[in-house]
């Protein structure tokens, strides 16, 4: 797994853009950061509810941690060279999910929409 992998599917989502912050790119839906890429260290910040994150921790602690900083809100921390592809790319549509508004949203490509975990 790469950060330009991640790159790629947070950019392929409608309404979002790249804008670099705190010396890390992050993705945004308008103002609304879901994905935090920081590419020197392999390892991503990305919005999730503290469900998902207690979850995601549990099911794997070596690729999945609490966010420094944002992890209180839910943020997991993702290392890159172990996450499983099919599962980290659901976790990054799940955060624009839960950060674009319902007009994008409706937006969203069939292709994608059936990678989004069931609600």
């Amino acid at each position: 797994m790469t950060s330009g992998t991640v790159r790629g599917w947070a950019l392929e989502l409608p309404g979002t853009h790249e804008e670099e912050t705190w010396g890390a790119a992050t993705f945004r839906v308008g103002a609304k950061i879901f994905v935090i890429l920081r590419e020197d260290d392999g390892e991503a910040s990305i919005k999730a509810s503290r469900a998902d994150q207690a979850e995601l921790v549990a099911g794997d602690g070596q690729t999945y941690g609490i966010a420094s900083h944002v992890g209180r809100f839910g943020w997991v921390r993702a290392r890159l060279a172990t996450a499983d592809p099919v599962e980290l790319r659901s976790v990054v549509l799940e955060a624009w999910r839960r950060t674009a508004p319902k007009r994008l949203q409706l937006a969203l490509p069939d292709d994608l929409r059936a990678l989004l975990p069931r609600r």
